[in-house]
């Protein structure tokens, strides 16, 4: 049976004119996924749906999103991280994801950087947060790991402060942003070294969307409240309140860091 699919000029290129028609005509496309961007299911035989072809050096893997999402397009990764698009693909780990930059290590095929968007009450006003979950334990750098998980102490090393109540709002961290362009989530930046040009210490493989609340919320403000808890304490929630209750959770047994960061673009 058909689908409902939009193939761009430069995926066909990718893949060819006869993959691309086998596409179309329904005879190697799924009929139900999960949308590559906004994680929520979709169906080619009932809507509009894109197809995102991610290239690394090596290898390519092709994905669905709701066209209302993003356009079909080619989004070029480098090998290495190729893994983590897999898992965000698949559904076999929560959120969308990206790579990390030191101060963490994070090995390819370890851990990825899961982000999770969504607003929060605090004394009344809702603030656009930002939470922050890897997929593993996190090792020191330069240290075999061996289990251990240094995610928090590294991040409260950066300028992270530990949250004890999630209805106090973080403080500010220097030189730290979130870059947000056209609406879209591209990354989280951190000072260059020695104070350089920023650097991403998050960065998506395709920009994020978010929600129009949130948006507003975040270009209202110029500031967006970043939570990071260690790999297992959060999870990708489905709805605002229960991500809310995971941070209560979290803060209270004393696995919970924030700041306030401000917005980057718009």
């Amino acid at each position: 049976m058909p689908r409902m699919l939009d193939v761009s000029e430069d995926v066909r290129a990718e893949i060819g004119d006869e993959e691309a028609d086998r596409l179309l005509t329904g005879e190697n496309a799924p009929g139900s996924y999960d949308c590559t961007s906004c994680r929520t299911p979709g169906d080619t035989e009932q809507e509009r749906t894109s197809t995102v072809l991610f290239v690394g050096e090596e290898s390519a893997v092709l994905a669905f999103a709701h066209a209302g999402c993003i356009p079909s397009q080619v989004v070029q990764i480098a090998e290495a991280e190729l893994q983590g698009a897999v898992r965000s693909i698949t559904g076999d780990q929560p959120g969308p994801y990206g790579t990390a930059a030191n101060p963490l290590n994070v090995a390819p095929g370890q851990a990825v950087l899961g982000i999770t968007s969504g607003l929060i009450l605090i004394n009344g006003e809702l603030h656009p947060a930002l939470v922050v979950e890897p997929t593993a334990p996190i090792a020191r750098p330069g240290t075999p790991g061996d289990g251990v998980d240094d995610f928090l102490p590294l991040l409260i090393e950066q300028g992270f402060q530990p949250v004890h109540d999630v209805n106090q709002r973080p403080g500010p961290l220097h030189g730290w942003s979130v870059l947000l362009a056209m609406g879209q989530l591209h990354a989280v930046l951190q000072p260059g070294t020695g104070g350089g040009t920023p650097v991403a210490w998050w960065q998506a493989h395709q920009p994020l969307q978010v929600t129009e609340g949130w948006r507003t919320a975040a270009n209202k403000s110029h500031t967006v409240l970043v939570y990071a808890a260690p790999a297992g304490s959060i999870g990708q929630q489905p709805r605002e309140d229960l991500l809310r209750d995971s941070l209560e959770k979290a803060a209270a047994g004393g696995r919970l860091v924030a700041v306030a960061m401000p917005l980057a673009g718009t």
